[in-house]
């Protein structure tokens, strides 16, 4: 069993700046993927950024926007949110991708508002 901590996010103004964190109990052998959803209220959730050993993927909405960085090769990783606008509010969600299950952590909302 893997579980995730997430801590950061907030509320900013648009065209702000936020992180947030994403810590895992444990690495599992093998290779996995981590990363990040979000959900926004009355939409499907939806990817945001990955991070495996061999590939980084962004949505399309947040491209030169939003970086995730991994620590090293332990399971802690982050995202970066520069230029927010209203409609990244959502509730962002870190999950660890392993060969036989997925991970989710408990949620941050993130709001951006003036």
């Amino acid at each position: 069993q893997v579980y995730l901590a997430q801590s950061g996010g907030g509320l900013v103004q648009p065209g702000g700046s936020l992180r947030v964190d994403c810590r895992a109990s444990t690495v599992p052998n093998g290779d996995f993927e981590m990363g990040w959803h979000r959900e926004a209220p009355g939409k499907q959730r939806e990817m945001v950024a990955s991070l495996s050993r061999y590939n980084t993927d962004y949505a399309d909405a947040v491209k030169g926007r939003f970086i995730i960085s991994r620590e090293g090769f332990q399971g802690s990783i982050y995202l970066q949110m520069n230029g927010l606008q209203p409609d990244d509010t959502a509730v962002y969600y870190c999950y660890m991708k392993t060969l036989s299950r997925t991970f989710w952590g408990q949620g941050t909302q993130v709001t951006v508002s003036s």
